[in-house]
């Protein structure tokens, strides 16, 4: 997988950001740690998320029908897709659920994508995606469990490899698609941790029965961290080489986001910030003098209160 992910990111590297890295002291974030912290900015890529790398990945290395493509997504898949396909000239047509950030409706809206909206959860709008496709033949683009997604989304952890040395690496996962990608690139090399939410333990469920399980789907980061279950596709690759999951609670999570603010001027949206959370709350504790690097995945939101 990872020189696939390699070639890919050749084809996609002219349509997606090479984002930041920052290294701060641990103590900065309220974190109790002796090594230092990387921060992978990828809350500065196009269209706001690392999605966009998985979005271009399809439309690059897959044949697009005329009627174009349509896709399911809480939110930031919607807008990569929508993106994407409006730099590459091709018909969108994305369904979300209602509790999508409005901020995300928005700009799946501007980037001149068909929008749907209808259903309570992801699961009601990849429902919804999967009855149009089937009618009109139009290229599904998936958000997490489609080969290209990981490819692009591996794109992360190549750049993180280029820019920063470090032990271990902590990732939001939602439906895996990122998870998926960076675990599949690193190949056991550097240590993956996913980080979830409590009340949508996606990975967590998956690990401990063994295969992609449905699990509870809630909290503040829902409409980015809670499909009903994990990626078929990316659990083999997490069995393999994702080391544990660490789980935060959703007041936790909204307070990493005021601190990366407070301390740092970065606005991300809740399921950015779960990695932090892990590391304030002790989710996650580093061994002294263990280089950690966090993936601050995505900023598709309302500006953070102080």
């Amino acid at each position: 997988m990872r020189t696939e992910i390699e070639t890919t990111y050749e084809l996609i590297r002219g349509h997606v950001r090479r984002t930041p890295v920052i290294e701060i002291s641990p103590a900065d974030l309220g974190i109790d740690a002796t090594g230092p912290l990387t921060l992978k900015l990828e809350f500065l890529q196009r269209s706001g998320s690392f999605k966009v790398r998985g979005a271009f990945a399809n439309l690059l290395l897959r044949d697009v029908p005329e009627v174009g493509v349509v896709a399911a997504s809480g939110g930031n898949h919607g807008v990569a897709v929508a993106f994407a396909a409006h730099q590459l000239k091709v018909k969108a047509r994305v369904y979300v659920p209602t509790i999508s950030d409005p901020a995300k409706i928005d700009r799946i809206r501007t980037a001149g994508a068909t929008l749907v909206v209808g259903g309570d959860r992801y699961a009601d709008a990849l429902a919804a995606a999967r009855e149009w496709q089937a009618q009109t033949h139009a290229l599904d683009i998936h958000a997490f469990d489609q080969q290209e997604t990981l490819l692009g989304a591996g794109s992360v952890a190549l750049e993180l490899t280029q820019q920063a040395t470090v032990d271990t690496v902590l990732v939001p996962v939602g439906g895996g698609g990122l998870i998926g990608g960076i675990a599949g690139y690193l190949e056991g090399r550097t240590r993956v941790i996913g980080v979830e939410p409590t009340l949508a333990p996606t990975l967590a469920v998956a690990l401990e029965h063994g295969a992609p399980t449905d699990a509870p789907a809630g909290g503040i980061a829902a409409d980015a961290l809670a499909p009903r279950r994990i990626g078929e596709l990316m659990f083999p690759i997490a069995q393999r080489h994702v080391e544990r999951v660490a789980l935060v609670e959703d007041d936790d999570i909204r307070a990493a986001q005021r601190e990366l603010w407070r301390a740092l001027r970065i606005a991300v949206e809740p399921a950015a910030a779960v990695g932090i959370a892990a590391l304030r709350t002790g989710a996650y504790r580093p061994e002294p003098g263990e280089r950690v690097a966090v993936v601050l995945s995505g900023a598709n939101t309302r500006p953070v209160d102080e």
